[in-house]
């Protein structure tokens, strides 16, 4: 579906992905619209699926997760790589990708020896190679439409 967005859906967009959990009267206020006009919108973004879900963002170091790594996974059978992150509740992300690696994961563990734990599931799968994230820089950049 190609939808056509106008100033208003971009700013929706971009309030929303701030702060989810705005009303509908105050979105209305921010993007100059009526309530009724601001609701209908968001709707049909739903309906759309350009809004895919509202969710609570949570910090992994306040619920005891002290590290977070990414792990990229070489080639391996991909059956066996779907059961092993349906079983691995610390990974946060899980991209299939292109190139020398399968996958790229992202988790979040307790310590080092939760880390080497869910390591062990991925290694031996195939040839797994892991860096810990020392400093989040960026994360969750509300995205804009894209101009073709």
């Amino acid at each position: 579906m190609n939808l056509e967005f106008d100033i208003h859906d971009c700013r929706i967009l971009a309030e929303l992905q701030a702060d989810a959990r705005i009303s509908m009267a105050e979105l209305g206020r921010r993007v100059h619209l009526s309530q009724p006009a601001v609701t209908e919108r968001v709707r049909r973004l739903e309906a759309a699926g350009v809004i895919t879900g509202y969710r609570a963002v949570v910090d992994p170091a306040r619920l005891g997760y002290a590290i977070r790594a990414v792990v990229r996974v070489g080639r391996c059978e991909q059956s066996r790589m779907l059961r092993a992150l349906e079983d691995t509740p610390e990974v946060l992300s899980a991209y299939n990708v292109t190139g020398e690696d399968s996958w790229v994961l992202e988790i979040a563990v307790r310590d080092v020896g939760h880390l080497d734990a869910v390591l062990q599931k991925y290694c031996m799968l195939s040839v797994t190679s892991t860096a810990i994230v020392l400093r989040v820089v960026r994360e969750r950049q509300p995205l804009k439409p894209a101009r073709g």
